[in-house]
């Protein structure tokens, strides 16, 4: 977070050419904001910001935030998933006191994303979008500032672990039933061929979440 406190000045002149000072967040004024989507997270112990001798004040401080976010899995494990974070701050109305702007453009954010992101992970991220606009609340406009992340799944290991599978069992049941075996060995084999596709079926179940509105198609085939 960068703003400017036109009080909080000084002439380095006058104090040992000292153009900066690092004070604890409490001792002047901060933009108190929060994340629409969060769950859960920890924050660290950084509370600390650094104050220009022109007023300028820019506190960083790291955390780990848990969010929630709609999953469309229909076409599992093809899918690509877009979720936000909006950063706001409901306390402070946008046409008077506080307005929010990002300082950086969506594609310098999307290099740095991309250095911080494990590449070897499930998913891969695509893409970082930037919205800035007014939430109109109890007849006043807040600043929003929404973050569009989007993230693309890596579908290698469930093709090996369901995908041929699957093919394969229902491959060999047509085999098997217009095979020349007899009707005897033909049910055996069927039966064997269920319990197979119950037990990938109960995988499948195992991995995928359960808070979306459609199923994906490898389950409802």
């Amino acid at each position: 977070q960068e703003w400017k406190n036109t009080f909080a000045t000084w002439d380095p002149r006058d104090f040992c050419n000292i153009s900066k000072i690092i004070l604890p967040t409490n001792t002047y004024w901060s933009p108190p904001i929060f994340i629409l989507e969060r769950v859960n997270g920890q924050n660290s112990n950084l509370d600390y910001v650094v104050i220009m001798h022109n007023g300028s004040f820019n506190f960083t401080q790291p955390f780990q935030v848990t969010l929630t976010c709609s999953l469309m899995i229909l076409k599992f494990p093809f899918d690509t998933q877009m979720c936000n974070l909006s950063i706001a701050s409901f306390l402070y109305p946008a046409v008077t006191d506080l307005v929010m702007k990002t300082r950086r453009s969506p594609a310098e954010m999307m290099k740095d994303s991309q250095g911080y992101f494990l590449t070897d992970g499930e998913w891969k991220f695509t893409n970082l979008s930037i919205i800035e606009y007014l939430e109109q609340m109890d007849d006043e406009q807040f600043s929003v500032v929404t973050y569009v992340i989007s993230m693309q799944r890596r579908p290698t290991l469930y093709i090996l672990n369901l995908i041929l599978p699957t093919c394969a069992l229902y491959l060999l049941d047509m085999a098997v039933l217009f095979g020349p075996s007899s009707l005897e060995e033909k049910i055996s084999f069927q039966i064997a061929i269920i319990l197979g596709s119950s037990m990938l079926a109960v995988i499948l179940n195992n991995i995928l979440p359960t808070s979306s509105n459609k199923p994906p198609i490898i389950g409802i085939h």
